[in-house]
């Protein structure tokens, strides 16, 4: 058995195990070991399919100290006019310079990949079966809590009938395989209703598939973000921060859940597919009207529940059996980014699990997370300033974590020595554009006093709407 030392043993080199260990080492002199299972940093990046890309702008994701992408805007596709969404293999890419370029040259920082964390700081190689024993001086970090199931890897929960077609995403773009062969399908069923879904929907359309080709099972629709209301730029000042205050209003003015939401889709914050169905799911995905447009020429929608069983000329669902034609071929993008998984404090005395501090900002929220950690004392202000923010299951759901993040919010602006980190944070998205402005520019500036006058109002009924 192998003995190492560390201060930080960080399990995950996704997104947030990244972003935490970036700042840490930038605001400390710790020493940290990351152990991941994968064989590259990047976590699930690696097994995306090849047409993903962030929802929101590159601008906000990442780590601190490195910039991911080039800020510029897409002048062609349904994201044109709007800052750039990196794809997976540049995600994939930009880990990877992280890694070999800011954290491994720095001297403190130890990568493992292709090693399972046991249990006790104790990992094994997936290829020797070596084992080695960590000494953990300070923390031990938990950076897959929070991690998203992928349509790659899971396991559907649906049974699969002989004969059935049955691929992820990640198998589309490699259709043409089996043009020698005779076997590409006409007709396409793809299962589920999250991101995922629309993003090999609107691939499916742009390859060149009849929107009448494709049939879509959506147990519940949902709710989308309007992305332009996420640009990370002085042009869109009144998209962005005009939004937010928009946002504060309606949370100040509304009476229910349902009122809420309509509310934000009518300050065009929000969007929804079918605008004659009011959805009842909000996972934060974020999406082009462009993209929205695309989605609604698919006709044939199929709202039976979720999938129980699928043959090769039928499906069942919870609530019927609807028949497919021969050679239909099934997607399966059933697998949840945003798993239900219990919330609990971040600072737990020798543990740390990292969890959203803001949303929808994995990045941010584990950046932040170093930041306290490496500069506050006890666990106790360290969870007051780091609050775990609840990611939205149902809409009923949606007031409680818009509560955790502005009471957060509000414990960031008491502090001026965080309040001033965050400011100068990349992956902060707005606080630039809040504190640049120009003191002749008076339209922004009646934009901004909106913000922070509805944002009292929306505190103080906030708590209704999550009693109600």
């Amino acid at each position: 058995m192998n003995h190492i030392d560390t201060d930080y043993l960080v399990i995950g080199s996704g997104t947030a195990g990244l972003a935490f260990t970036d700042t840490l080492i930038d605001e400390s002199d710790a020493h940290v070991t990351i152990v991941d299972r994968r064989g590259k940093p990047g976590g699930h990046w690696n097994d995306a399919y090849s047409f993903v890309t962030l929802h929101q702008p590159s601008a906000f994701y990442g780590v601190n100290s490195m910039e991911l992408g080039s800020r510029r805007k897409d002048t062609v596709g349904l994201n044109q006019g709007l800052y750039e969404l990196a794809s997976g293999a540049e995600i994939s890419g930009y880990f990877d310079r992280v890694m070999n370029h800011k954290l491994l040259p720095s001297g403190r920082v130890a990568y493992h990949p292709m090693c399972n964390h046991l249990g006790d700081g104790r990992f094994e190689s997936l290829l020797s079966g070596e084992i080695t024993q960590v000494n953990v001086r300070r923390k031990l970090v938990d950076a897959n809590y929070m991690g998203p199931s992928i349509p790659q890897t899971h396991t559907p929960r649906f049974e699969v009938g002989e004969g059935v077609r049955l691929v992820p995403p990640n198998a589309l773009p490699q259709l043409w395989h089996g043009q020698q062969k005779g076997g590409l399908p006409r007709r396409f069923v793809i299962l589920g209703a999250g991101k995922t879904a629309m993003d090999a929907a609107v691939w499916l359309i742009g390859a060149g598939a009849p929107p009448d080709a494709i049939q879509w099972v959506v147990p519940r629709d949902s709710w989308l973000v309007n992305r332009i209301t996420t640009q990370p730029a002085i042009e869109f000042f009144k998209e962005a921060i005009g939004s937010q205050a928009d946002q504060m209003e309606a949370l100040a003015l509304a009476t229910s859940t349902e009122d809420l939401f309509l509310r934000l889709e009518a300050c065009g914050a929000l969007l929804r597919i079918d605008r004659e169905r009011v959805p009842s799911m909000f996972h934060l995905a974020t999406i082009s009207p462009g993209e929205v447009e695309v989605l609604r020429r698919i006709r044939d929608v199929v709202r039976l529940g979720r999938v129980q069983r699928l043959a090769a000329d039928a499906m069942e669902l919870d609530q019927g059996r609807v028949p497919v034609a021969p050679g239909t071929l099934f997607v399966d993008c059933t697998a949840s980014a945003v798993e239900p998984r219990p919330v609990q404090p971040i600072f737990q005395d020798r543990r740390i699990v990292l969890q959203m501090l803001r949303l929808p900002q994995p990045a941010f929220s584990a950046a932040l997370t170093a930041y306290v950690e490496a500069h506050y004392g006890s666990d106790k202000d360290k969870n007051r300033l780091c609050g775990t923010v609840p990611f939205p299951h149902t809409l009923d759901d949606y007031p409680r974590a818009m509560a955790a993040s502005m009471w957060n919010q509000y414990q960031w602006g008491q502090d001026k020595v965080l309040r001033q980190w965050i400011r100068e944070s990349r992956l902060d998205g707005f606080g630039k554009l809040m504190t640049g402005i120009d003191p002749a520019d008076t339209d922004k500036l009646a934009i901004l006093a909106r913000y922070k006058q509805q944002a009292v109002a929306a505190m103080a009924n906030v708590s209704r709407l999550i009693a109600a």
